[in-house]
């Protein structure tokens, strides 16, 4: 295991941000926008919000096409987790764009030294895996796993996660902007323990697990034909604000379903790869899953992803046509393996862990210093802070999380929004003294809006 050496990401912190443009967007930007949307639709909010133009990306480095260089706190939403260009990345990647560019399921070298890395690296028995180009077709292939492996035919998932944008990872979660039906029968959601918005709680206050999971209990029995194949579920949910559950809910929810025969699928697509400090965020609770989905930090940017299956399961990947065109391509698994390769070569991991006490020291006070601040949330490299109008009733409050975003936007600090949620998820590889600086931004922005919001 290698040690983290700050000297290639560190940024001069007198140069960083550097914005150069009297507004931001700056000019180019917005040309370039403009010229881009007569033709794209379906931007996401952040976009929205604050439609710059990237050119160019090192380590924690964004630079737009008007030359601003600005901290970058999103990891492309979650997805540069080893920061822009890493030079190891960028080499396999290279390598195979001149060598071998697919070869659709056909076993190549550079295939198979990554699936014996995964197999190394990933704990207990999750050694049978297969490839994919999205998170979404990851995911619906545990779900066809899942009904091979039991012979059962339904799913249980919950309220505000979010496994994706096609017909069954839809089916999934409960998308408010689509018109008509989202869900077939068969796919069921129940509410997850969120600690700052619990539906039930403990005669001291707390979180009670076990509520969840009598109610959990009860739904089975008399709302489903108890047939349920797994439970899916992200173990933080990231679309929905990067809501942490009790340290508790993954260890109960596994024996809850074991004695069930009900097997469990973590959606990690967002999670995993050291975003929060472990290889699969579910090692913090020594949890196992029978499936689970890997991506975006995955391949750092190349769209490569991940389905890994437990032995006693992988039967039953051989039943459902499991190989894709894009997913195990030559380059794809060159950029995979590398990733695995630097988490352990640079000591990632540990330093994941580090910037967490770092993140979680500078938000220690914010609920008392800000009364916007309602929550501040946050496991390695991934955080979310919740604003309200007021802490007593805990309403949203969408205008100050709108109002913040840009402000710090505007101070060098390209980050994601989520309505009253702020996100953040900066690279692992960031230095300490890079992160306060980023964080610097957020407060100052917070404050700001604050006092423009409420005198």
């Amino acid at each position: 295991m290698g040690k983290y050496n700050p000297a290639p990401y560190q940024l001069d912190l007198n140069r960083i941000p550097h914005l150069i443009t009297e507004s931001i967007p700056g000019p180019k930007s917005n040309a370039m926008h403009a010229r881009a949307v007569k033709h794209y639709r379906g931007l996401s909010g952040q976009v929205k919000l604050f439609p710059v133009a990237f050119e160019r990306g090192e380590g924690c480095m964004l630079e737009d096409i008007d030359g601003n260089q600005f901290i970058d706190f999103s990891s492309g939403i979650y997805v540069t987790t080893l920061g822009h260009c890493h030079p190891k990345i960028s080499e396999g990647i290279a390598k195979y764009a001149h060598q071998l560019m697919n070869a659709h399921d056909f076993t190549t070298e550079i295939k198979t030294r990554l699936l014996e890395k995964m197999a190394a690296t990933l704990p207990g028995d999750l050694k049978c895996f297969q490839l994919y180009d999205c998170g979404t077709a990851a995911v619906e292939a545990g779900l066809r796993t899942c009904r091979a492996a039991t012979g059962k035919h339904e799913f249980i998932s919950c309220f505000m996660d979010f496994h994706g944008k096609s017909g069954h990872s839809i089916g999934l979660a409960r998308m408010t902007k689509f018109s008509g039906p989202t869900r077939e029968p068969g796919f069921y959601l129940v509410p997850r323990p969120d600690t700052y918005r619990p539906l039930w709680n403990r005669p001291d206050g707390s979180l009670d697990t076990e509520k969840y999971l009598e109610f959990y209990d009860q739904f089975i029995r008399e709302s489903t034909t108890n047939q349920i194949a797994a439970f899916v579920a992200e173990p933080i949910q990231g679309w929905a604000g990067s809501i942490m559950p009790p340290d508790d809910f993954f260890p109960k929810l596994k024996k809850f379903l074991e004695e069930r025969d009900i097997l469990f699928f973590a959606d990690e697509v967002l999670t995993s790869m050291g975003r929060t400090g472990k290889i699969l965020c579910c090692e913090h609770w020594n949890v196992l899953p029978d499936v689970v989905t890997l991506g975006k930090g995955f391949g750092n940017g190349f769209p490569v992803t991940a389905m890994a299956v437990r032995e006693p399961f992988a039967d039953a990947v051989d039943k459902i046509s499991a190989s894709t065109s894009y997913g195990g391509n030559p380059m794809a698994c060159a950029a995979a393996l590398a990733c695995f390769e630097v988490i352990e070569e640079e000591g990632l991991l540990e330093h994941a862990q580090e910037l967490e006490e770092l993140f979680r020291k500078r938000m220690a006070d914010w609920t008392q210093k800000y009364k916007i601040v309602g929550d501040c949330r946050v496991k390695g490299c991934l955080m979310g802070v919740e604003l309200v109008k007021d802490q007593a009733t805990k309403e949203p409050f969408d205008a100050a999380g709108k109002l913040v975003y840009q402000k710090a936007f505007r101070k060098g600090l390209a980050w994601i929004p989520a309505g009253h949620i702020l996100r953040m998820s900066p690279p692992i590889v960031m230095p300490n003294e890079v992160a306060q600086r980023g964080m610097d931004f957020i407060e100052e922005a917070i404050a700001e809006t604050e006092k423009e919001l409420l005198g």
